[in-house]
């Protein structure tokens, strides 16, 4: 009589996709997790250019908060980060539903909306540098066509200059989100369109109470990628303004970098990176318990 088979223990289970996810969970714990906790460590001390241990307490937050560049640095941040999370979903969303019409010339008008994000952002900085520049831009071609008074120079003025990196922003990043809900739009059955037609209800009453709630995972993909956009902008603003005029574009991204690599202050700049993380995660923790935690009580 054959011996019977002993069953294999739960933990040789998928063995070899175990064995492969073992790179990434190590770099994922020793560079993401460690070096976080280092940084989170080393903001609670007086480091200049090199690490060291003289503790300080919350000195180095304390700081952070009475200094007026890092005030304005966080007021653009909110501002950019409104503006971009909500016109890049709705631009993305409309510019999806058109070409889920089955329009001719489909693929090369979403070649053209998905171009700008090949580029870096760099590019695309120097590249509405240029359209934004009074004296050979916008402005200076309106002027030529015969408006004489009309002002286009987001740029140089410190009440507006953010918005113009918005406007670049936008201009990359929307297309990327257009082809997301494109896809997510493809993916609703055809089924619904001629019932919603049957029963006579208009097209945009079919978006907003049908579609878009069918949509959920796709919406929060799209704002998963536009929020570690927004969190991290940097190379625009350097790209456009260099945090100019004076400071009225200065962003978090920016201020860690100047503190740690050209003020030498690893302290200062190791307790703003540390406020970027905790920002994060006081809107990640919210949005990871209602997305999970409904689900386990359903």
């Amino acid at each position: 009589m054959a011996a019977t088979q002993q069953p294999r223990p739960a933990w040789l289970k998928n063995m070899s996709a175990k064995l492969a996810s073992i790179p990434m969970v190590f770099t994922a714990l020793v560079i993401f997790v460690g070096c976080t906790l280092w940084t989170v460590y080393y903001s609670f001390t007086n480091s200049k250019l090199l690490p060291n241990s003289n503790f300080v307490g919350l000195d180095q937050y304390t700081r952070l908060w009475e200094t007026n560049r890092w005030l304005v640095s966080v007021e653009n941040l909110v501002i950019y980060g409104v503006c971009s999370l909500i016109l890049s979903l709705v631009l993305g969303f409309l510019l999806a539903a058109l070409l889920d019409q089955k329009i001719r010339f489909e693929n090369t008008f979403r070649s053209i909306f998905l171009y700008p994000f090949a580029l870096s952002f760099i590019v695309t900085g120097l590249v509405w540098q240029w359209i934004l520049n009074p004296e050979y831009g916008v402005q200076h071609l309106v002027r030529q066509l015969g408006w004489t008074s009309f002002t286009f120079d987001p740029l140089y003025n410190a009440d507006i200059v953010i918005y113009g990196i918005l406007i670049a922003g936008i201009w990359q990043g929307s297309g990327l989100i257009m082809c997301i809900m494109l896809a997510g739009l493809r993916g609703i059955d055809s089924e619904i369109w001629k019932a919603a037609r049957v029963d006579g209800i208009p097209t945009w009453k079919t978006y907003l109470w049908v579609v878009i709630p069918m949509m959920k995972p796709v919406f929060i993909t799209a704002l998963v990628l536009i929020a570690s956009g927004i969190v991290k902008v940097y190379d625009l603003v350097v790209a456009q303004t260099s945090g100019g005029p004076g400071i009225a574009s200065e962003v978090p991204a920016k201020y860690v970098y100047d503190k740690m690599f050209q003020a030498q202050n690893l302290g200062q700049g190791f307790a703003a990176s540390t406020m970027m993380l905790l920002s994060v995660v006081v809107i990640l923790i919210p949005w990871a318990y209602l997305q999970f935690g409904g689900k386990r009580r359903g």
